[in-house]
């Protein structure tokens, strides 16, 4: 039998149905913990202080000379392990593992981590950017999670047919390339789309405590442009023997 036989074979085989690597289930249960303890542990007054010193505020940087302040920093990378509901953890939690899995089988958990850090910042400076006087607190993986998904797009969705491996295969497409693959289009279209409406629907309705739109589209676009940073020389070639 040769190499590529021997795959099929066992890509057909025994295929775990979650495969999910080590850095994703400790972000996924740091969140829970969070969550868990700000919605079962801390009493109100309690929970409002965690908000107000953990939660991204625009106003902090904009007003009270937050890019001089490292806990103001702080808040950049804290708020996307916190949520405001059950249905906000748990939408964010199943995309984490379905985009999230794959790159950092790819790229591995250091990576992964900074990948992390990296897109958080980036998604809620693009809501600063539009919105710096705001008071709201935002809170949610969403922009993180984002940049997964545009990191996705540019592996073209390739991932591994090997037993016990999530990994994003092959290289790294070239941007002009990813936009004429009709999967990455269409996944593009409705990612865009769904976002914008999105944003248009939640116009007059209290969003304090989630993440806004804008910060997807930062998250993601970063996450698109930028994974090329993240990604090992020659990790991508398969061995013969891969709320809001």
């Amino acid at each position: 039998m040769n190499d590529s036989a021997d795959i099929r074979n066992r890509s057909t085989k025994g295929e775990p149905i979650f495969n999910i690597p080590g850095v994703i289930l400790a972000i996924m249960a740091l969140c829970g913990i969070v969550f868990v303890l700000e919605t079962y542990v801390l009493s109100d007054e309690q929970n409002n202080e965690f908000l107000l010193n953990f939660a991204f505020i625009p106003a902090r940087f904009s007003e009270y000379g937050g890019f001089a302040s490292p806990a103001a920093w702080l808040t950049t990378v804290t708020y996307s392990l916190m949520h405001g509901s059950i249905a906000h953890i748990a939408l964010n939690m199943i995309w984490l593992a379905a985009f999230g899995s794959p790159l950092a089988a790819r790229i591995g958990p250091l990576r992964t981590a900074l990948f992390w850090i990296v897109t958080s910042i980036a998604a809620v400076m693009t809501h600063f950017a539009v919105y710096p006087d705001s008071i709201a607190p935002l809170v949610g993986a969403s922009g993180a999670v984002s940049g997964m998904m545009g990191a996705a797009a540019r592996f073209g969705f390739r991932r591994s047919p090997l037993r016990n491996s999530a990994a994003f295969v092959g290289d790294i497409l070239p941007i002009g390339e990813a936009l004429r693959m009709r999967t990455v289009l269409t996944f593009l279209g409705v990612w865009f789309v769904t976002n914008i409406l999105t944003g248009m629907l939640s116009v007059g309705v209290d969003s304090s405590a989630t993440i806004a739109w804008e910060a997807h589209i930062g998250g993601f676009l970063v996450g698109f442009l930028g994974i090329s940073l993240f990604d090992g020389r020659d990790s991508g070639r398969m061995d013969p023997e891969l709320m809001v």
